[in-house]
């Protein structure tokens, strides 16, 4: 199964942007104000925080493009920010049948993957994957592949 929320790029970078000219325009308006015109007292104040508070949220939430692929032998994750400077791309790829078990954690608006996977080195290893992005069908759709996988290395096992 292939799974990926490649084609929502531009709408992220559309949003990034907006977030970005909110925040200068933010700047220049309160620089005005405190300056120049004295039109609004300490409420000001909001012109800078609430669009940097906004910002900070949508890099909080972590990369935005996740990709999935389980097709053949081997499992395939990869997960990138939007604006490639700002985090290292994660790509890991392995065995279908190293994969011990998975969870998906919510905080709030926060999702994360973690994957632990069997290592020779240290018995296991976890991986982790930010998936705030992905829609709820999307999530799903990822639960029941890795059940599958989960389900079939488990079989094997017995």
């Amino acid at each position: 199964m292939r799974l990926s929320n490649r084609n929502k790029a531009s709408v992220y970078n559309f949003v990034h942007t907006v977030l970005l000219m909110m925040v200068i325009f933010g700047i220049a308006a309160f620089l005005l104000n405190e300056y120049r015109f004295h039109a609004v007292g300490k409420e000001s104040y909001i012109l800078l925080v609430l669009p940097i508070l906004m910002l900070v949220t949508f890099h909080l939430n972590g990369r935005q493009i996740f990709e999935y692929d389980s097709d053949g032998e081997a499992l395939n994750f990869k997960n990138r920010n939007i604006i490639p400077f700002l985090d290292r791309p994660l790509h890991d790829e392995f065995p279908k049948y190293k994969l011990i078990r998975y969870e998906i954690i919510r905080v709030f608006f926060i999702k994360r993957l973690y994957i632990t996977i069997s290592s020779k080195n240290s018995g296991s290893t976890i991986l982790k994957y930010e998936i705030s992005y992905l829609s709820q069908k999307e999530v799903n759709d990822l639960k029941l592949s890795l059940n599958k996988v989960v389900k079939a290395n488990e079989e094997k096992n017995d």
